[in-house]
């Protein structure tokens, strides 16, 4: 039987050093509709400890009210300020890297769509500046093609998250922005700008918003190549927690640069490192 490897000193010292987490949800503080039991007290001790958290989503259909009320609902209350989907890191590039586009052409759900609009952009059919590609289950072929043909006309080509499918327990295969984004990209030969985990930029609104460094934030999540392989392209803090879809086995096909820095069984065992380690610190400098 596999146990979760040991917890290095080094290990150790940078967990007394974060000052924030990013936090994956479904399969890490969640599984479908059901809350783990540490979840609660583990965002309670990082409270009392003084140490920020953000949620932290792919899922780029619903709109952020939508996961503030399953939060509340499973009973994590949560502000605005504390959740981040792909369309906000999305938006965020947009706003930082092409400050001119406001109006665009989006393959998208109704409620991804109404975030942008809330969000200051516009979407529309005609003369967009960009076309921005997210979840979308009413796609038609019609506007595949008026897609594909405005970023044939070198309008920029933006995908909210890289994911082909969504997960889900219906005998279905849900097509996802990735796919779509595929398609796309063998018809015009021309390949998107992906925001979504695990491209670091996922990561630059915390940072900006907290005024934080990148080794100050710890990503926590339950998939290796999304959360985890996100936190070591961008200097965060890669913690996989084993509630969710990767296992111990998973991680020994790996290259040790590919692996996490740490490896709980659940956030309830990261909240007990996280507060000893502070413990350890504090001690070592009194």
């Amino acid at each position: 039987m596999k146990t979760v490897p040991s917890i290095s000193q080094e290990c150790i010292r940078r967990l007394a050093t974060i000052r924030h987490l990013a936090l994956d949800m479904d399969g890490t503080l969640y599984l479908g509709s059901r809350l783990f039991p540490c979840t609660v007290p583990f965002l309670r001790g990082l409270e009392a400890s003084g140490i920020g958290f953000t949620f932290l989503t792919n899922n780029s259909s619903r709109s952020r009210d939508d996961y503030l009320r399953k939060l509340k609902t499973m009973g994590v209350p949560a502000t605005p300020e504390q959740l981040l989907t792909s369309t906000h890191a999305t938006a965020d590039y947009l706003r930082r890297e092409l400050p001119g586009a406001r109006r665009l052409f989006v393959l998208g759900t109704p409620g991804m769509q109404c975030e942008l609009g809330s969000l200051g952009f516009l979407s529309c059919e005609d003369e967009p500046d960009a076309v921005l590609v997210g979840f979308d289950m009413t796609l038609g072929y019609e506007r595949l093609c008026r897609a594909a043909w405005w970023i044939s006309q070198g309008r920029p080509f933006i995908a909210s998250h890289p994911d082909l499918v969504c997960p889900t327990d219906q005998p279905t295969v849900l097509v996802d922005c990735g796919s779509i984004c595929r398609a796309l990209e063998s018809a015009t030969g021309i390949s998107p700008v992906v925001i979504g985990k695990p491209d670091p930029r996922m990561l630059a609104p915390i940072c900006a918003r907290h005024n934080l460094r990148m080794d100050q934030v710890a990503m926590i999540g339950d998939r290796l190549t999304t959360d985890v392989a996100m936190a070591r392209a961008s200097g965060a803090l890669a913690v996989l927690v084993l509630t969710g879809e990767a296992t111990l086995a998973d991680i020994e096909t790996l290259p040790a640069q590919q692996r996490p820095d740490l490896v709980v069984e659940d956030v309830g065992e990261l909240g007990r490192l996280i507060h000893e380690a502070i413990d350890v610190s504090i001690y070592q400098y009194t």
